[in-house]
């Protein structure tokens, strides 16, 4: 049925690729334009320091891309990415969580092996991520589809949302008692980008807990690029192309087509659509809400980081923000306009793992930290004494560094609106209203065109699903 149709992709992120890849596979024939030098996206590789030091410019850690069906999908055809470049690696343990005195909260693989070092929280641990685990991709995968009527794993989905709907804070509070699995917990949630006291935001740490004791907390050998070349790779064997430094500023630029996807934000989408969307759609997507940018640092170091606690030593992910008191403290300042004092910090130590991204006796370090959408405030001194808090000596070991603030995360992909890493605020009220409400946010009401960007339900991440999602929409109508 797909026989002589075309697709034209506007964005060659991950879910632009996945998109244009699951349209290929159904033989259509497919173009993918990318407004900069290399396909990628939030998943690029760079030189940003010193010579031969590979730094990932966006995302790191990838939990999503390996548990996410979009990308199973692809691993399980006859065209996987591993034959196009792609190996995963996995650090001892996904993510430690440093405290104060020398502590640390690790997270093991094993559900029982984390409880196990939570002392008197094993039991609650247990109680929590236990049945979730157990599950398996019931859970992951129905909330990565959350528009599906009925629901795959309504049982799984109801459970998970009886929790999953609370405040982090309330849940890290009430539900454990030691400082290290309450700062764990809410070092989890804080991935949201959220206040620890909003609603959903316990729904973003059990996912991504969950995820990592089914497929841990995995980085590309060779950098986050990989994911993107391999995808590439792939899209060519079925036919489809990429045309990189191809900068659409208009639909009327784009060749006749039967389907455009367009990786883009709601801000975007309104730009090269012009008059061509009806008044009251347009007006949807100029409220569309966009959420704190980063403020990111990439170091090249003469040595591992000296970590107080040797267990940070064994995994990729750290997350450095003390108690589950001081993340909160610190998000909420976020969320209000300010830029705080002790800021919650996402680091990842790549080469201490995947040796090939830096020459010998040199580190890789890559973290960041959220701030005010738009922020120009330079946050090098707070990111690095969270680090030297809990990492005595880390500054001595800087051979180089290298900063984005909002303006230039921005610049690196268009999509990052006001170094909005996340396509758009992710709270309760727009995750149903992504970017406007409906069983079908994928579609525009402009015939053939369609959303595809983290702008859409799931939302953000690595995972494909946005893109997933919007080609099934396209073959659905097409049908």
């Amino acid at each position: 049925m797909s026989e002589g149709r075309t697709a034209t992709v506007v964005g060659a992120g991950p879910n632009g690729l996945v998109a244009a890849i699951t349209l290929a596979r159904a033989g259509w024939d497919v173009t993918v334009f990318e407004a900069n030098a290399r396909a990628g996206g939030g998943t690029r590789t760079e030189e940003l320091t010193l010579p031969g030091v590979l730094h990932d410019v966006c995302s790191a850690i990838h939990p999503l891309a390996v548990g996410s069906p979009a990308f199973r999908a692809i691993a399980e055809s006859d065209l996987p990415l591993r034959d196009h470049g792609l190996e995963w690696i996995q650090s001892p343990v996904p993510l430690a969580h440093p405290l104060d005195g020398g502590r640390a909260a690790v997270l093991h693989r094993s559900v029982d092996e984390t409880a196990d070092g939570l002392g008197t929280d094993a039991k609650a641990y247990r109680r929590l991520f236990g049945p979730f685990v157990e599950a398996g991709f019931e859970l992951t995968d129905g909330l990565l589809s959350p528009l599906s009527i009925p629901p795959r794993h309504p049982i799984t989905l109801a459970r998970y949302g009886a929790v999953g709907v609370l405040p982090a804070y309330t849940v890290g509070r009430r539900g454990f008692d030691t400082d290290e699995a309450q700062a764990m917990f809410g070092g989890l949630a804080g991935h949201s980008i959220l206040s620890l006291k909003a609603p959903a935001t316990a729904g973003y740490g059990l996912m991504l807990g969950v995820l990592a004791h089914l497929v841990g907390w995995p980085l590309a050998r060779g950098g986050s690029q990989q994911i993107a070349d391999a995808l590439v790779a792939v899209l060519e064997k079925l036919g489809g192309r990429v045309e990189c430094n191809r900068r659409i500023e208009s639909l009327a630029e784009l060749p006749a087509a039967d389907a455009v996807l367009l990786d883009l934000t709601p801000r975007q989408v309104v730009a090269i659509a012009g008059d061509a969307l009806p008044s009251r759609y347009r007006r949807a997507l100029t409220r569309f809400r966009y959420g704190p940018g980063v403020f990111k640092l990439d170091w090249a170091l003469d040595g591992p980081i000296p970590w107080a606690n040797a267990d940070c030593a064994r995994a990729a992910t750290v997350h450095l923000g003390g108690t589950l008191d001081e993340i909160t403290a610190s998000e909420s300042d976020v969320q209000a306009g300010r830029h705080p004092q002790r800021p919650y910090v996402l680091l990842a130590q790549q080469s201490l793992f995947d040796p090939s991204r830096a020459p010998a006796g040199v580190q890789a370090v890559w973290a960041y930290c959220h701030v005010p959408n738009g922020s120009t405030l330079d946050m090098t001194d707070r990111i690095e004494r969270q680090i030297e808090r809990f990492a005595p000596g880390f500054r001595d070991r800087i051979l180089a560094r290298h900063a984005m603030n909002t303006e230039a995360v921005e610049a690196h992909d268009a999509n990052y609106i006001g170094g909005d890493i996340n396509g758009g605020v992710a709270d309760l009220r727009q995750f149903v209203r992504r970017p406007t409400f409906g069983l079908h946010p994928w579609k525009t009401p402009i015939d053939g065109v369609y959303l595809c960007s983290s702008s859409t339900p799931p939302g953000g991440g690595v995972h494909g699903m946005c893109g997933w999602h919007a080609a099934r929409e396209v073959m659905r109508e097409s049908r």
